[in-house]
């Protein structure tokens, strides 16, 4: 939720929807097994179906397929000042990258719905990769990508958890929250002039 907003309602409810049950029920089946979606170990339709048996549901084809897009809805929500401040980085010379625990689904829809996100010149996906976020080496890999030190990365996530294993990789890190927040941890950081 840096460059994306809060989940969709909207998206939740299609998700909801498909299962028949309330949200708390939903969510624990949905998180159990998402680790593993997002390291790789699941695929896409074996997360959902891994879901659905947790849920005593058995899925029809027609019901994975709004899944799948419902899930890529319910985190696509844009945070248009930071979209418009990364491309504004990219203009001015400034290297972007992407570092996203994300399943493979997630990765194809996610890029059909965003194409901007192929903008950024390096991508860490953690499925690819079989690692996620916190992992140490997710880190490394995203440092080896930009082909720089990274003491001269600047990590921007929502998790705490998230910063604290990039600060430890030797990045600079700003846990995001508010727009106004992070501008004032920019200043703060002595980087207000990348604010544009």
């Amino acid at each position: 939720m840096v460059l994306s907003g809060p989940p969709d309602a909207e998206a939740l409810a299609r998700l909801l929807k498909v299962f028949g049950l309330d949200e708390a029920t939903f969510r624990a089946a949905y998180w159990k097994f998402r680790d593993d979606y997002d390291r790789g170990h699941l695929g896409g339709d074996a997360y959902w179906h891994a879901v659905a048996a947790m849920l005593k549901h058995s899925l029809t084809a027609d019901e994975l397929a709004e899944l799948i897009a419902a899930d890529v809805a319910l985190w696509t929500q844009p945070n248009t000042p930071m979209i418009t401040w990364a491309e504004h980085l990219r203009r001015s010379g400034v290297k972007t990258g992407i570092l996203s625990n994300i399943g493979d689904h997630m990765e194809t829809g996610i890029l059909h719905k965003l194409p901007w996100l192929r903008d950024f010149a390096h991508h860490t996906f953690s499925h690819r990769l079989g690692i996620a976020k916190p992992d140490p080496a997710i880190y490394q890999h995203a440092v080896e990508g930009l082909a720089t030190k990274a003491e001269n990365i600047l990590f921007i996530d929502d998790r705490e958890e998230n910063i604290v294993a990039a600060r430890a990789a030797g990045m600079q890190a700003i846990q995001y929250s508010t727009q106004d927040a992070f501008v004032d941890e920019m200043r703060a950081m002595g980087h207000g002039a990348l604010l544009g």
